[in-house]
């Protein structure tokens, strides 16, 4: 198994298969439970983690009465799995550290804060980029 589907498993309490079937599940949207997972996790401000995947509060209440994501929700909840699992890989795992990076201004990101940017799939994917070349050992 990648590390990448690891973290997934780990960070939003998915299991093998949901992992594989990812794709599948997206399409269906993540059951209620992802959030939870995460939000215990990443260990945010309930607050900052509802504007992180931009779901409206009332909009999450109801999500956990139903049970199910949509698909769009689903996806945000993934990308800031992504990310902070990418985090937490550079930084070993310590999730203070992670947290402190991804919610502090980056020199590499144009002074913007990682958290911030990654609201979007192609300022995730910048946040990811530099991650991997910190990671690296690439700094410019």
């Amino acid at each position: 198994m990648r590390s990448g589907s690891t973290t997934l498993v780990s960070l939003l309490g998915l299991d093998l298969v949901e992992v594989s079937n990812l794709g599948q599940n997206l399409d269906k949207g993540l059951p209620f439970r992802c959030y939870d997972r995460l939000a215990r996790n990443v260990g945010l401000p309930a607050e900052q983690l509802i504007e992180l995947v931009d779901i409206p509060r009332r909009t999450l209440l109801r999500r956990k009465s139903e049970g199910r994501f949509s698909p769009n929700e689903s996806d945000r909840l993934l990308r800031v799995a992504r990310i902070f699992g990418k985090a937490l890989e550079l930084f070993d795992g310590d999730r203070d550290a992670a947290i402190d990076w991804l919610t502090a201004r980056q020199v590499g990101l144009g002074g913007t804060i990682p958290f911030q940017l990654a609201r979007s799939e192609t300022g995730a994917r910048e946040v990811e980029s530099l991650l991997g070349r910190l990671e690296y050992g690439v700094f410019s």
